[in-house]
C-alpha cells in the first residue's frame, strides 16, 4: 500500500510531467492519429469533374499506391546514396575535430569550438540559399575560379545533386556533432590517458585505441540521429530544385509527400507516405541502436 509520502511524490511527478505530456499529445500523437485517419480515405470526383468531390474510404489503397510508385521508392535510393556520402564524411570530420580540440596541442579551444559551431547556428534554409548562390554559374566566385582553372563543374546538375546536398549538410552539422563528441571526451578518465602515456602510447594511438572506443555510445547516438534526420531530407534539395529544376519534385520521400499534398491535392496518399517514412525511420533507428550495442560489447 502506498504511503502518503509516496502518493505525494507521484502527484508531484505527474504535475511536473503534465506540461510535456500535454504538448507531446498535441503536437505529436494528435497529428499522427489524424494522418493515420486521413490515409484511409481518398478524394474522388463525380460527374466528369463537374459534380464536386467526395471523400471515400480507401482502406489500405493509399499505402499500396505509395509502395508501388517508383518515384516514392526511388526517393529512398537517393537517401541511401546521400547517407553513404554524408554520414561518413560528417561523423569522421566531427570526430577528428573533437579529438584535435581535446589534444594537448590545441590552443584557444573555446574560440575554435564557437567558430566550428557557428555554421549550425545558421538556419537550414538560409544555409541552403547561400550554397545555391555558391553553386550557381555566373554568380559564384567558386565556380568562376574553377572554370578559370579549366575545371567545369555544374553543382546544380542531377549528376551532382547528391554531392551538393551532402556538402551543405556537412557544413551545417559537423560543428554540432563536434561539440557532442568533445563533451563526451571530457568524461574520459584522465588517469586512463596518463597510464597510456606512461606505457608509451603516442597521441594518435591514444586517440584511436582509448578515446574513440570510450565515446562510442556518443558516436552511435549521433549516427542514429543523423540517419533519422537524413530520411527527412527536404530543405536543401527543395532549394536546389527551385534553383535549377535538374532534380524532380519528388526527389526525396519528403518532397514526394509535399508534391502529393500541395500540388496534386492527394492528402490521403501524402498521409500514407508520411506514415511509411516514419515507420522506416523508426525501424532504421532501431537497427542502428542494435548494431551499436553489439559493437560496444566486449
Amino acid at each position: 500500500m502506498a504511503t502518503p509520502s509516496t502518493l505525494g511524490q507521484r502527484r508531484t511527478a505527474a504535475l511536473l510531467l503534465s506540461p510535456f505530456l500535454g504538448l507531446f499529445a498535441a503536437v505529436t500523437l494528435a497529428p499522427l492519429l489524424y494522418a493515420a485517419w486521413l490515409s484511409l480515405f481518398t478524394t474522388r470526383t463525380s460527374g466528369l469533374g463537374f459534380g464536386g468531390t467526395e471523400s471515400v474510404f480507401a482502406g489500405w489503397d493509399n499505402y499500396v499506391r505509395a509502395l508501388s510508385d517508383p518515384e516514392f521508392l526511388d526517393g529512398f535510393l537517393v537517401i541511401a546514396a546521400y547517407c553513404a556520402v554524408y554520414i561518413p564524411v560528417m561523423i569522421g570530420a566531427a570526430l577528428a575535430l573533437a579529438l584535435l580540440l581535446d589534444s594537448g596541442l590545441a590552443k584557444a579551444r573555446s574560440f575554435f569550438q564557437l567558430a566550428l559551431f557557428l555554421p549550425h547556428a545558421v538556419p537550414g534554409l538560409i544555409a541552403a540559399l547561400i550554397w545555391v548562390y555558391l553553386y550557381t554559374p555566373g554568380l559564384s566566385p567558386v565556380v568562376d575560379l574553377l572554370a578559370s582553372g579549366g575545371i567545369g563543374v555544374d553543382f546544380l546538375s542531377a549528376d551532382h545533386a547528391v554531392l551538393s546536398t551532402a556538402n551543405i549538410a556537412v557544413w551545417e552539422w559537423t560543428g554540432y556533432n563536434m561539440v557532442i563528441f568533445y563533451a563526451a571526451l571530457q568524461a574520459v578518465p584522465r588517469e586512463t590517458l596518463d597510464a597510456a602515456r606512461v606505457d608509451g602510447a603516442g597521441a594518435v594511438r591514444t586517440a584511436l585505441s582509448i578515446k574513440v572506443p570510450m565515446i562510442r555510445p556518443a558516436v552511435a547516438l549521433a549516427v542514429m540521429f543523423t540517419v533519422i534526420g537524413s530520411i527527412q531530407l527536404f530543405t536543401e534539395p527543395k532549394v536546389i530544385y527551385n534553383a535549377s529544376s535538374a532534380i524532380g519534385s519528388s526527389w526525396t520521400p519528403n518532397m514526394y509527400v509535399q508534391t502529393a499534398a500541395f500540388q496534386n491535392n492527394d492528402f490521403g496518399l501524402a498521409a500514407a507516405a508520411s506514415l511509411l517514412i516514419a515507420l522506416f525511420a523508426a525501424a532504421l533507428s532501431f537497427a542502428v541502436t542494435r548494431i551499436s550495442r553489439r559493437g560496444s560489447k566486449p
